[in-house]
């Protein structure tokens, strides 16, 4: 499908590709993704998460929506006003104030793409309709006391504001993943899918730069594979972008020469100055450490198109669309495997790593339930933080294992296979330090003492090994 933005889109393009990058550079400070917590719960485990080493928390959309699944979050009803079973504005400060008191960053996860399915009640496109607005009427000074801008007495959006009706069926095509509704078949007529012209897009930055005003410190894009890169620079402007991380959710099945990423994310990468979700890192993580692959594969995967640059990346080894998602399910690791996953991402230098942790949403008996804090994962995140800033430099891998330092600092082994294996390190070539103690942090018992110049790591199976040098 042709877009009439295509001139437009192209100057954007050639503007970006002639400007800087720097609004989507951050410090690679590990994201906790606290999918559907209530603001309340994020505000009272203020101090644990701080004290576990997170530096920014993710949080669902802050907005009007109703319903009690996890997905009706999703659902946007009104931008104007936060108020949903997660917490109201008020709420959505008092949880801001409390992280920011502890050094922790408030992450908000927003919806731009589309507005909720409403047809089940209504066959107008009237936002947020007659049902809210006269809840609103009815406690005005309450709702007009938590807006975050504009006049709650009217509608905002009504049918000039979206795109005709119809389902995505060429999931390939990005006119048609941008420009129709997202569907869950069976007669489902789909969410509302928002048309980029200039009320939606002033309303839109309203709501980015009232979010940004309360303390938000960065935006994850939800569903931006479905949006154009047109609507998406025009909401974010360098004003709403200065000083925030950016990332988008781009869902790919790997990186260059995958349909999806060169339909979808490249072009995103290209036309856009923010990061992404890093699909094919993901991908290359899950081929590396399925049957027959090799750990080979995770020495340099950016250098043929396989991982985003550092820069630019959020890396993970789940995220909430994975298990809540039929379509999805089958990226889900072997638990064992989810572990080595994240000891590389936390591991290695490059990309933000996001750590999720829910309430059992998609019913995997409580398998990321306060995964945030669980032992290896709090290890984890100590040596992220421990070698943050620091270079990253292979010692040696196969098909079986993969050996990496962070200059002197620390030392990642991983091991995919059945049996263990011993490594042979030349100490002196790796500028390992002598006679200091490397002691593991995922467990606190294996550490590593150099006292010549060729070190042998032994790596068990099925393990990683995280040493820190103390």
């Amino acid at each position: 499908m042709m877009s009439k933005k295509s001139l437009v889109k192209k100057v954007s393009a050639f503007a970006l590709a002639t400007s800087s990058i720097l609004s989507c550079q951050v410090n690679a400070e590990t994201i906790l993704h606290a999918f559907n917590w209530t603001y309340d719960e994020v505000e009272q485990k203020a101090q644990e998460i701080a004290n576990l080493g997170y530096k920014k928390v993710l949080v669902s959309p802050a907005y009007k929506s109703s319903g009690s699944e996890w997905w009706s979050r999703y659902q946007p009803q009104d931008l104007r006003v936060i108020d949903s079973p997660l917490g109201d504005t008020n709420d959505f400060k008092d949880m801001i104030n409390a992280l920011s008191a502890h050094g922790v960053d408030v992450y908000a996860d927003i919806v731009l793409n589309h507005m909720a399915n409403e047809s089940w009640k209504r066959s107008d496109l009237n936002y947020p309709g007659t049902d809210v607005l006269n809840e609103y009427a009815a406690n005005y000074n309450y709702y007009n006391s938590i807006k975050l801008f504009g006049d709650i007495n009217y509608n905002y959006l009504g049918a000039g504001d979206f795109h005709p009706a119809g389902c995505i069926t060429d999931w390939n095509d990005p006119g048609h993943v941008q420009y129709w509704r997202l569907c869950g078949g069976n007669g489902d007529t789909g969410l509302p899918d928002l048309d980029a012209n200039n009320w939606v897009v002033e309303q839109q930055k309203s709501y980015l730069q009232a979010l940004k005003n309360l303390g938000v410190k960065g935006f994850r894009v939800d569903a931006a594979k479905h949006m154009t890169n047109y609507h998406i620079n025009a909401v974010f402007t360098s004003q709403i972008k200065q000083g925030m991380h950016v990332f988008g959710e781009i869902i790919t099945s790997g990186g260059s020469g995958d349909g999806s990423y060169d339909n979808f994310l490249a072009p995103y990468l290209n036309e856009t100055d923010h990061a992404a979700y890093d699909f094919p890192l993901f991908a290359q993580m899950r081929s590396a450490l399925g049957p027959g692959g090799s750990m080979n594969q995770l020495v340099d995967p950016g250098a043929y198109g396989q991982a985003l640059p550092g820069y630019r990346a959020v890396t993970f080894s789940i995220t909430h669309d994975i298990p809540t998602n039929d379509g999805f399910r089958y990226q889900i690791m072997d638990p064992t495997d989810e572990y080595l996953a994240n000891a590389f991402i936390l591991g290695r230098d490059g990309g933000v790593p996001m750590i999720y942790s829910d309430h059992n949403e998609s019913n995997d008996g409580n398998r990321w339930v306060d995964m945030y804090k669980r032992n290896d994962v709090a290890g984890m995140v100590k040596f992220h933080n421990a070698t943050d800033g620091r270079s990253m430099e292979i010692l040696n891998s196969n098909d079986c294992i993969i050996l990496f330092k962070r200059e002197h600092v620390g030392v990642v082994g991983i091991n995919k296979c059945g049996s263990g294996q011993d490594v042979w390190v030349n100490t002196s070539d790796a500028g390992l330090w002598w006679y200091r103690t490397y002691r593991d942090t995922l467990d606190g018992s294996s550490t590593q003492y150099i006292t010549s110049t060729w070190h042998k790591f032994y790596l068990p199976a099925r393990q990683a090994r995280m040493w820190l040098m103390e």
